[in-house]
Order: C-alpha cells, then sequence, then structure tokens
C-alpha cells in the first residue's frame, strides 16, 4: 500500500463514540452505527473511517473515527448519532501504513441514507475498494456521460415494506437490457431457484435489493446474478465461489451490504480511437491550420469508422514570441488560456458580419492551399481579423449576460492572463524579468492595471473576447462528439513555459533556476532539455495542489480523458542546471545521492578534480578536432598552474559557448567547434550536488560513453560502474516510489476524467505498481518494449489497463520507421509478423494495415493510432512520401510542428469503401 500525502492520523478515540450536537445537550433518540470492513492487515497497520459527520472526522483523515481489529478478515468500529437530525452520512476507509503514511480507498459513494424510522442500530458490512480495480475505470466521466450511457427500462427491483437486510453490489458493464439479481439459500433470495431470483434497483452506482431475512437463515450463502429484464428472465451467475453472510436479524436493526463488484469479466470493454493535433486538421473551410470546429467533421469521420475516442496535443496559447517557435504546443504560456490560431472565425463573425467574411476568402484559400501550416502567417491573418470583430462587437459583448457569466466563472485565470497578453505586447516579450513595470505579479495591482477605466482596456477585452469564442468553439465540439458517443482526450503537459503567466503569478511554485528535460535515449542520444522550470512539490503541497486541480477543473469542460505527458515526472524529473545547454548534464530530482564517503567504502579512488571537471588531454582534443586540435588549443583553453588543460573561462559552461558563438559568423569552423565544447564540457563522470561542500554527487548519465571514463584503469572503471548501476537502478526506487505517492492520489481524485500516462523512457520499476495500483492506463509501443530484453512488444501481451499504438506523435509513423533500420525491419517482418523471406523495401499497405490489426486485437482497454497510421492501410488515400507525416523529433528543440493531412476531412468522410472496411476490422477485433 501507499503513502496519499494525507497527515498520519495523531490520535485514536475510543471504539464507541456517543456523538451529541454541537451544544453540550443530550440527544433524545440515538442510532448506533457499526462499521465492519473486510480488509487483512500486518501488525503495525491499521483502519479508519472518514465522512462528512463530526464522529468521522467531517472528511479530515487526520480526525477520521479509529477501527479496531477484529480477527483476520474484518476490522470494526461503533459510533452513536442522534438521529433527529439526521443527514445522509457519506463515508469511506483509510488504511494506515505501519510507517504512518495513509491511503484513501478509491470513490466516496458510501451513503447511509433513507434509514427506516424506529431504526436503533445500522450495520454496515463493506469491502474496501482498490483504486486500481479495473471496474472503477467504468465510473470515470468518459464511460457514465458517454460510452456506457444507456437508459434502464427495468421496472423497479425488489422493494418491500418490511426488511432487515439491503444488499448492495456494482455492475458498471451490465447492458442496456441487463439488471443484476440476487439469489441465495433461503425462501427469501429465491432458495437458489432462477425462477426465483430477486431483481434488484439501480440507485446511482449501486444495485440495490432490500430484502428481509429471518434469524434462521444464518449463516447465509448467496451470489449475484444477471438477468434480462425484457424478457425478465434469469440468464447467468456471477463467477466465483458462493458469497456468505454471518449475523442475524434483530427488531429494530437494519444491515447495510456493500459487496463491491459483481463478480464478472472486468475486461470485455474495448475501445479504438484516433489521435492527430488539432493544427493538423485540414478542412474545406479551415484557413490554413485545424479549427475546434473541424473537431466535428472528425467526430463524423469517427462515427463512420467504429472509432470511439478523438485525442488531441495541448490546444493552450503558445504566443510567446510570435514567430514559427511558437508551433511548439507544449510551452504555453498559460495552462488555462486557449490558443487563438483554433478560432473558427466564420463562426465568430455569423451572419451579421458575413461580408466581412467574404473579404478573407481570398487569404483563407490561400493558406488552406499550403500542404504545411505557415505558422506566422496564420497567426498574423488571424489575429488582425479577430481583432476587427472585437472592435465590431464589444460594445454588445462586454455587457452579455453570457460573457459576464464565463468572466464571472473564469475570472482567476481569464483576467491574469489578459494582463499578461496586453504586457507582452508592450513589452515586445514574454519574458516578464525584463518588464519595466509589473514584472512582479500582485493581484490587487494588476486588477486595477486590467481596469475598464484604462486606455488600454480594449487590448485586455480583446483577450477575453478571444477566449470566450474559443470556449465556445471547443464546447460545441465536445458536446456534438458526446452525442455521436464519441469522447475527446487531451494532454496534459508536464511542465509549463519559463515565461508563462503561470510563472509570473506564482513563481513560488516552480523552480525558476533549473530546467526539466529528459535523459538521453534512442531518439536523443544527448538528452532532451525542454527549458521549462521544474515544479516546487513541497509548495505546491501547501495548498493541497490548487493550481493542479484547477487545471484539471479547466480541463473537464472539454475532456472526457486525458493523457499526462511523461507521468515519470511525478516520480521524479530530469533536471537541468541553468547553465546547461544539452539534457546529458542533467540528473534526477529528488534522488539519493551518492556521498564521498561511499567511494571509501567501495575501496573507490577518489580524485575530486579527475571526475568532475571536464576531462582534457591532447588525444581528447585530437578525438573531437581531428587535425584541427592545435588550432582549437590555442583559441579555446588554457594550461592551469597543475599543468592541466582546461577550458578557459569564457567557454567553461554551455550556455557561455551557446552565447558566443550565436554573435559569431556561422561557418563550418565555428559549428563544428561549438559542437566539440558543448561536448567536451559534458566529459564528466560526477555532477557535484552544490551546497554539498564536495561531499554529495549524481553520477553524469551515459558515464561508460564518456572519454573521461575511457580513460580510466580497467579496476577503477568496474568499481564506478557497481556504483553507477547502484545509484540509478536500486537505492532510488522505493524514494521514488513514495514522492510518486504523496502526489497522484490526490491529484486523481480531484478529477472524474480518465487518466492515462505516457510512462516512457528510463521507467524505475515502482511505476508500473503506482500506476496499476492507482487504476491509471499506461502507454504501450510496439517498438519500445518495457522489457528490456525484447525488441518488440507484442499486442497480444499488453495489459488490460493500457493505450496500445504502433506510433506517437514523437515518433515516425509505421511506414516511416519501417525504412529507418532495413535489419531491424527484417527481423519484425519474420518474428513479429510470422511472414517468411525478404521484408519489402516500403511499408507496403498490407503490411500497414496487419500491424493496426495486431494493435486492434490486443487485449488493452484502448487501441489508438496516428491519423497517419490508418491512412497507411490504402495506397489510394495515404500520402505519397511518409516522412512528410512525421509530427515532432525530440532530438530537434528547434523543431517547426507543422504537419497537415493532405486531405480534406469532408473527402475523407466520402471514402465509403476504405471508412467500411475500418469499421469492420474495428468490429472485428472486438472493440466497441
Amino acid at each position: 500500500m501507499y503513502c496519499d500525502c494525507s497527515a498520519p492520523v495523531k490520535e485514536k478515540k475510543s471504539a464507541l463514540l456517543l456523538v451529541f450536537d454541537q451544544v453540550a445537550t443530550k440527544p433524545s433518540k440515538l442510532m448506533k452505527i457499526h462499521f465492519y470492513l473486510k480488509f487483512h492487515t500486518k501488525v503495525g497497520e491499521a483502519l479508519f473511517v472518514t465522512g462528512n459527520i463530526h464522529a468521522l472526522g467531517n472528511g479530515e483523515s487526520n480526525q477520521a473515527f479509529p477501527l479496531s481489529y477484529m480477527d483476520n478478515d474484518f476490522w470494526q468500529g461503533t459510533i452513536e448519532i442522534n438521529t433527529e437530525k439526521f443527514v445522509p452520512i457519506t463515508y469511506r476507509y483509510i488504511f494506515q501504513t505501519a510507517e504512518g503514511s495513509l491511503v484513501n480507498e478509491w470513490g466516496l459513494d458510501r451513503v447511509i441514507d433513507n434509514v427506516k424510522p424506529g431504526t436503533e442500530e445500522v450495520q454496515l458490512i463493506d469491502i474496501w475498494n482498490h483504486a486500481g480495480e479495473f471496474e472503477n475505470a467504468f465510473f470515470t466521466l468518459p464511460f457514465q456521460e458517454t460510452l456506457l450511457k444507456h437508459s434502464k427500462k427495468s421496472t423497479r427491483g425488489h422493494s418491500p415494506k418490511i426488511y432487515t437486510h439491503i444488499f448492495k453490489v456494482k455492475a458498471p458493464l451490465a447492458g442496456k437490457d441487463e439488471r443484476i439479481c440476487i439469489l441465495g439459500g433461503n425462501q427469501a433470495l429465491g432458495e437458489w431457484d432462477e425462477d426465483s431470483y430477486v431483481p434488484m434497483t439501480l440507485e446511482g452506482k449501486w444495485w440495490t435489493a432490500k430484502v428481509s431475512l429471518p434469524k434462521e437463515s444464518f449463516p447465509l450463502t448467496y451470489k449475484y446474478g444477471v438477468c434480462d429484464a425484457k424478457h425478465k428472465k434469469f440468464l447467468y451467475y456471477e463467477q466465483g465461489e458462493n458469497r456468505n453472510l454471518h449475523g442475524d436479524a434483530v427488531d429494530k436493526k437494519m444491515t447495510i451490504l456493500h459487496d463491491g463488484f459483481i463478480h464478472l469479466p472486468n475486461n470485455t470493454w474495448r475501445g479504438a480511437g484516433v489521435s492527430i493535433p488539432v493544427f493538423s486538421l485540414r478542412s474545406k473551410n479551415s484557413c490554413g491550420v485545424g479549427e475546434f470546429s473541424d473537431l466535428k467533421l472528425l467526430v463524423d469521420w469517427a462515427e463512420k469508422t467504429g472509432l470511439k475516442l478523438i485525442q488531441i496535443l495541448p490546444v493552450n496559447d503558445t504566443s510567446a514570441t510570435q514567430t514559427w517557435a511558437d508551433s511548439y504546443p507544449y510551452a504555453a504560456i498559460s495552462a488555462f488560456a486557449l490558443h487563438p490560431i483554433y478560432l473558427n472565425l466564420e463562426q465568430v463573425a455569423g451572419k451579421k458580419h458575413a461580408a466581412l467574411v467574404k473579404s478573407w476568402k481570398k487569404v483563407q484559400k490561400q493558406l488552406n492551399a499550403h500542404p504545411e501550416l505557415d505558422y506566422e502567417a496564420v497567426m498574423k491573418h488571424k489575429l488582425a481579423c479577430i481583432k476587427e470583430l472585437f472592435l465590431l462587437e464589444k460594445e454588445n459583448f462586454l455587457q452579455s449576460d453570457e460573457f459576464l457569466e464565463f468572466f464571472d466563472k473564469d475570472k482567476h485565470w481569464l483576467l491574469p492572463y489578459a494582463a499578461f497578453c496586453c504586457l507582452r505586447d508592450r513589452n515586445g516579450s514574454t519574458d516578464f524579468t525584463t518588464w519595466k513595470t509589473h514584472s512582479n505579479y500582485d493581484k490587487e495591482t494588476i486588477e486595477k492595471f486590467a481596469s475598464p477605466r484604462n486606455k488600454h482596456y480594449d487590448s485586455i477585452a480583446l483577450q477575453y473576447f478571444t477566449q470566450y469564442h474559443l470556449h465556445l468553439q471547443l464546447r460545441d465540439a465536445a458536446d456534438y462528439a458526446h452525442q455521436q458517443g464519441i469522447i475527446l482526450k487531451g494532454d496534459i503537459p508536464i511542465g509549463i513555459y519559463r515565461h508563462s503567466c503561470d510563472a509570473w503569478m506564482e513563481p513560488s511554485l516552480y523552480h525558476m533556476e533549473l530546467q526539466a528535460g529528459a535523459p538521453p535515449d534512442d531518439f536523443a542520444i544527448k538528452g532532451q532539455n525542454w527549458g521549462f522550470p521544474t515544479y516546487n512539490w513541497q509548495q505546491m503541497a501547501k495548498d493541497g495542489f490548487a493550481w493542479w486541480k484547477s487545471r484539471f477543473e479547466q480541463m473537464t469542460n472539454y475532456f472526457d480523458a486525458f493523457r499526462i505527458d511523461h507521468i515519470l515526472g511525478f516520480f521524479r524529473i530530469w533536471s537541468i542546471p541553468m547553465q546547461s545547454l544539452d539534457g546529458v548534464m542533467g540528473h534526477f530530482d529528488p534522488a539519493l545521492p551518492v556521498s564521498r564517503s561511499e567511494f571509501d567504502q567501495n575501496h573507490i579512488w577518489f580524485d575530486h578534480y579527475r571526475y568532475t571537471r571536464p576531462f582534457i588531454n591532447d588525444a581528447v582534443l585530437w578525438e573531437f578536432f581531428e587535425g584541427d586540435w592545435e588550432k582549437a588549443k590555442a583559441e579555446y583553453f588554457q594550461i592551469s598552474s597543475e599543468g592541466n588543460i582546461e577550458l578557459r573561462e569564457e567557454f567553461n559552461t554551455q550556455r557561455k559557448v551557446e552565447q558566443h558563438f550565436e554573435a559569431l559568423e556561422k561557418n563550418e569552423w565555428n559549428a563544428r567547434s561549438k559542437s566539440a565544447l558543448m561536448d567536451i564540457i559534458s566529459n564528466v563522470i560526477l555532477l557535484e550536488l552544490p551546497g554539498s561542500g564536495g561531499q554529495q554527487f549524481h553520477f553524469r548519465i551515459a558515464m561508460e560513453n564518456t572519454s573521461s571514463f575511457r580513460y580510466l584503469d580497467w579496476n577503477t572503471q568496474q568499481q564506478l560502474r557497481d556504483l553507477y548501476v547502484n545509484y540509478f537502478y536500486r537505492r532510488q526506487d522505493h524514494f521514488w516510489q513514495q514522492e510518486a505517492m504523496t502526489k497522484l492520489p490526490a491529484l486523481k481524485q480531484a478529477t472524474n476524467m480518465l487518466v492515462c500516462g505516457e510512462d516512457l523512457g528510463m521507467v524505475p520499476h515502482c511505476v508500473p505498481d503506482v500506476m496499476k495500483q492507482l487504476g491509471i492506463l499506461s502507454l504501450e509501443i510496439q517498438r519500445m518494449p518495457k522489457d528490456p530484453h525484447k525488441e518488440f512488444a507484442r499486442p497480444a501481451d499488453m495489459p488490460y489497463l493500457a493505450v496500445v499504438t504502433p506510433s506517437t506523435h514523437d515518433m515516425s509513423t509505421i511506414r516511416g520507421w519501417w525504412e529507418e533500420d532495413r535489419e531491424k525491419t527484417q527481423r519484425f517482418f519474420n518474428h513479429e509478423m510470422g511472414q517468411w523471406g525478404e521484408a519489402p523495401y516500403f511499408c507496403e499497405p498490407w503490411i500497414n494495415k496487419a500491424i493496426v490489426i495486431q494493435h486492434l486485437n490486443s487485449p488493452s482497454m484502448w487501441s489508438i493510432f496516428q491519423m497517419q497510421d490508418i491512412l497507411g492501410m490504402d495506397g489510394n488515400i495515404r500520402r505519397e512520401n511518409p516522412h512528410d507525416e512525421r509530427i515532432n523529433i525530440p532530438a530537434n528543440s528547434r523543431h517547426y510542428w507543422k504537419y497537415r493531412m493532405h486531405l480534406q476531412l469532408e473527402d475523407l468522410i466520402r471514402e465509403k469503401s476504405f471508412n467500411a472496411e475500418l469499421k469492420d476490422y474495428v468490429h472485428a477485433s472486438g472493440r466497441a
């Protein structure tokens, strides 16, 4: 079990608690409530119950009511309440580890209400609701509101006026014409006669039956089953052994059994979806870029092909530099504001400004004809048009009830964001540290700055106007998708842009002196530096992660599910000092460092200078500069007083090198020198922990690839290698598990969206178990197996709580990958596809199709495909050059995100034969 960051329960109350009103008056009527929780514990562990009344701590974990150990199977406790002021009681259980950490069970759906008049005792027999139970996924927003939303036309279940017991069970996968029933070994439960089953009524999440059981019924065996509501016919029992109930039936006593989930196959629901950035959509009426309104056309196509989910990349405003660099969707200037580029101008203008729309048509057609996104041209046109519309509509707009309602709800982020944009434009930069005024955010001052009385108010209100219409259009697309039985999946970036409104408003929530990134991998051999500040989790925890919860609440306006980008960052983030640029110069944070004393304990020769400074000799210079090594030595290096070759002061950090060469002419020597100096700076073995006085260190990732390591003697290499393995793969795991469990449970409980994690890269051993415990879906990719001993993962072996996909936006498509490594492709062709002979050089349609079908047949809950991989199945409609379809290259931090579909969505919808074939494949795989 794991800690969810709640404070430990400090003191226990008695097992029998008398509860009076808040005033010191004796209640005239008391009712006992007995809690019995089926839960097996070890020595030192404990259980508590918390709820919405004083006796249960009013929902505060550190005031929860303690239960007492009863036997190997049950914990129990009793409270008394005043029934004259009875309110429905909502409660749940808390587990306390031997170390004192707390774990809340999942959900908050047990309610004590409708207690019969005269009841003196209520007995609750409960089963712990583990967050990782598959069935809990089916009570999330997408399933409850869209995918499993169907009316129960059955009549009400068994509800006698006199009853002693209430049986409750959950069955989220019960079909439209199915209902749950109960049968057991006495007359009240039909004596196992399938024609005499007791039908149950669906009340909220629980199927419920009220039954009067005589004393002689106990002990009682029973089972839940499924019946045909339409034909009133018993169908089948739940799986597993009979359930047992011990106890009795006493006058004025009522027993409620919360029996958890019905024992039926819980991994039968499977769906398929499509993934594509909004900017990549193309329609007849879009303006050089996909727009929120185009999502409705994508929904129409998805409905025709049997797909149930549309996944998109982040759609927040990234307008920082007003250049193509803003095409990077993970560098938002606001975690709440939407990007103006996705606004459909014609919908904003309406019929009232039809003439204005007509005047834009020529530019719209020109932009839409481009094969790729011309970010700067599209933004220039759209921002001008939005401003024109705003000036025509501002008087009516700012006074409208609809806008005022929107503003009131979202003012906490909207007003500061609008002020931030105004100040960005005034100062020509989002780097608020360089602003002449308002560089430090003050709520009261900024509210005055955004006052309608100011001359610059139009530039403030323009942002209100833009965000309001973006909200309407994305909300409209989401509503339309739901009407068609399709859900939207969003994307939450792991970081925030350094010069963003969020960092401006609350800089203490972030480590502004650090940069987030990722360690080296096959896609980025020098690692990645995203440039984002890392999170100050300790500060965020002080207000219960309020910023994150607001972020989730905002996403719920539009999305049913979301992908947590780089979920590993909740365990530990790759942290890079500001003076470094390459990701390889980072280390995991938090992490347990290597101490100076460990070198002595392991009999490792320790030389602080040798391990922590770039190792440079003439041979190393030849390695990087070849025949020009002497020229480089004279230009960039110096000899220290100890006779060591060192970098000159002006070249001793990567950031200094970057700044130096930015000002120089772009030629071969300068480019080569810059690259070599960057690599030499990273030619170290240890990274000293600042403030440790030379006593604590992190290992430089990929240490063995450095010439510094290669020049050590063999024995020292082996000793360092052992300590390196211990540092990266052994000592951190439990620590990182605890770190994740101080954040993820609280954040997951803050939303009912379906949570999916992108758990790729250098994955700690604890990650799969934590995600499984919390019911977070993993990401499984065939060409990136999680088993290091396998070259490829097999879709047929993927876990159920997972998203399986052949590629993501950070990779080449199926067709692009096929051409990258001929030997690997050949092995895939023979061993994974089971084909004989030589693999085709190009990925022919039948190969692409076979890979898609492999993934459709996976047991995972979701199979999601990039649009390019779906279109690749058909030789007539797919793009000619697969390398034009790649969305991102992670190794290139200056990549231009400009991919657009080569087909218009209207034309794709008309591809009847292709769409019907895809739908057949989806349905044949058993996906919903």
